[in-house]
């Protein structure tokens, strides 16, 4: 599997062809190999990808079912990657765990955010409005604290967290 979405990837002429690159990785077939040593494959189309649509996909289909099954092996990997030089792959350190609920990681969330807040960049700024949003369904008290005590969010940013709040 990794050879041939790895193959399908790299040698891509559409965007549809890396879509189906990524799916081929979730496949209920492929089960098995979804251990940490899949992430130098997502990390690869993370940054050759490097686009919010491949982004947001492999962050929230691939790396965070990863980060929740393999807590102690992907959340140094995570804290890492919110100071990484690469956006997508900072991007990915802070949206991986949308869809976590009470499972989430505030230390981590906290991490990979307050790495990136003086970020200007538009991808950034709506990624971290866009986790804090999602968290805030779950720990509202916690969202609006968190917005309260970082006065150097972006406009963008709080803007997106206290949206539903």
């Amino acid at each position: 599997m990794r050879t041939a979405a790895l193959e399908l990837w790299r040698t891509a002429a559409y965007r549809e062809e890396r879509y189906l690159a990524i799916d081929l990785t979730g496949h209920r077939a492929y089960r098995a190999w979804q251990t940490p040593a899949l992430l130098p494959l997502y990390e690869e189309m993370i940054v050759t990808g490097a686009w919010w649509d491949y982004v947001e996909e492999i962050a929230n289909r691939r790396v965070g079912p990863l980060l929740r099954d393999f807590r102690s092996e992907l959340t140094p990997v995570m804290h890492a990657w919110a100071a990484d030089e690469d956006l997508w792959k900072r991007r990915t350190s802070i949206i991986c765990q949308l869809s976590f609920k009470e499972a989430t990681d505030t230390a981590l969330l906290t991490a990979a955010i307050e790495a990136n807040t003086g970020d200007r960049d538009f991808f950034i700024r709506k990624g971290i409005g866009w986790a804090l949003r999602q968290f805030a369904r779950t720990e509202p008290g916690w969202v609006r604290a968190f917005v309260d005590g970082h006065p150097e969010l972006s406009p963008l940013s709080v803007r997106e967290a206290v949206k539903h709040l």
